[in-house]
């Protein structure tokens, strides 16, 4: 039996809490406030935190941060009604055991529970505390689904290694915005941030782009140029397109990854680079994928930590945010409730540049300060996304109507596609399998089409 200790400013959240960790056989200890919870936690050991972040006398990030400082073990578990990347991030970082946004799905928040419980039991050893991110990241990431909040977590838990990390995802999904994050959080944020596109340059270019050249290299060369691996120095060196890097190329890259040494162009010394690399392909390069471009040897060196990023139809949740977020940089203040159907609606081939896009010309179309149906370009009106296999039916609902109905479309889509194996749908649709039945249930799917015993 174990100890959990739950802070929530929230009274009836926390009465609910206390009933469901009573129900598993612990002791629950309840503090309503952060002054509560210190006073708790100097008063005795316990098992497992379960941390609200909004706290009416603080910030619940800092009570982490203040229990991994001492050297404290217990498992902490990050709940919020607000689902944001950088907190997300700054959670992970600060050795958050895992983070949940409100309302909670149950079956999910008591696996995460067991889960804290049993990690106390083996005696598990903090992860350590990475510096704070330089204030005024620009970059940032957003969302709230379960595939975003999946994303963020990977982030949080590499930042502070060195180890190469390749980013996977359609055009348009955020790579190097991923790529920055990394950076941003991680022990190299004050040093240089390097990104070159692989596809923007020709082969007989871009290796003195990417290792510099002599004077007399080559026809041309009329002096000594530093390449992006000396530019980046001890930062980060972000490959964007990995899957158009030459051949040739590819062994010099396999080299750098392996003893951190390369020559410039024309040149006999051996220089060394401290940068970590973070490379990027909407291409397949998997050994197994059929068309790959990479060499196995240098995809394996680096895939230490693979990131891969879903197409934003496998998270119309996240519309609604990144369209809110897109106007922060328009004349516009809102969009329509039916103009946001149709934006949920659309398959997005073009994925969060293409809805930036869309949502900067709606703008500029508007003759208010309000995005209608009448302002969003042609792709995205009714025949388009019924061109696209949408429901006309789509454009006359209402955004949460809407929701609603693409979220059980995709849950039938994927039951269907994995024969009715739930845990592989589950895994398909970027949620934990707890979570997958309590959305069955919720649309009346039941156990139909399945083949997973109970």
């Amino acid at each position: 039996m174990a100890r959990v200790l739950i802070v929530e400013d929230e009274a009836s959240v926390r009465e609910g809490l206390v009933r469901l960790v009573e129900s598993r056989g612990h002791t629950a200890v309840a503090a309503p406030s952060l002054a509560a919870a210190r006073k708790e936690l100097a008063s005795g050991p316990v098992d497992c935190v379960l941390l609200d972040l909004r706290l009416k006398d603080g910030d619940g990030l800092d009570l982490l941060r203040e229990v991994r400082e001492r050297g404290e073990t217990p498992p902490v578990i990050v709940a919020t009604a607000y689902g944001d990347s950088e907190r997300t991030i700054a959670a992970m970082k600060s050795g958050a055991f895992e983070y949940l946004t409100k309302p909670f799905d149950v079956p999910v928040l008591s696996d995460a529970i067991e889960r804290a419980v049993r990690s106390m039991a083996r005696a598990q050893d903090p992860r350590p505390r990475l510096p704070e991110p330089a204030p005024g990241d620009a970059h940032r990431l957003v969302g709230a689904s379960a595939a975003m909040l999946a994303v963020w977590k990977t982030i949080g838990r590499v930042a502070g290694s060195s180890a190469p990390i390749l980013v996977v995802g359609e055009t348009g999904t955020g790579k190097e915005l991923v790529a920055r994050a990394i950076h941003t959080h991680s022990p190299r944020a004050k040093e240089p941030f390097v990104a070159v596109n692989l596809a923007a340059l020709a082969p007989t270019l871009l290796e003195s782009e990417l290792f510099g050249h002599e004077k007399g290299a080559f026809t041309g060369a009329t002096g000594q140029r530093v390449g992006r691996f000396e530019a980046a120095g001890s930062g980060t060196i972000f490959l964007d397109e990995l899957g158009d890097l030459d051949h040739a190329l590819q062994t010099k890259l396999l080299r750098v990854l392996q003893d951190g040494t390369f020559e410039r162009v024309g040149g006999n010394e051996t220089l060394t680079s401290a940068a970590r690399v973070v490379a990027a392909t909407s291409k397949p390069i998997r050994p197994s994928e059929p068309g790959a471009t990479l060499r196995q040897d240098l995809y394996f060196r680096l895939a230490v930590v693979e990131v891969a990023l879903p197409p934003l139809r496998a998270r119309r949740s996240d519309v609604p945010l990144l369209v809110a977020h897109a106007l922060t940089r328009t004349k516009a203040r809102a969009v329509t409730e039916e103009a946001m159907a149709r934006l949920v609606a659309y398959d997005w081939p073009g994925n969060v540049r293409e809805l930036t896009h869309v949502i900067e010309r709606a703008a500029v179309m508007c003759s208010g300060d309000v995005v209608d149906t009448a302002d969003l370009p042609a792709s995205v009106q009714p025949s388009a996304i019924a061109a696209t296999g949408q429901d006309d039916a789509f454009a006359t609902m209402t955004l949460r109507d809407a929701l609603a109905s693409l979220e059980k479309r995709m849950i039938e889509r994927a039951l269907a596609q994995t024969g009715g194996n739930r845990t592989e749908a589950a895994r398909l649709l970027g949620i934990a399998r707890p979570q997958l039945y309590t959305k069955m249930d919720e649309h009346g799917l039941g156990k139909k089409g399945t083949t997973e015993p109970e």
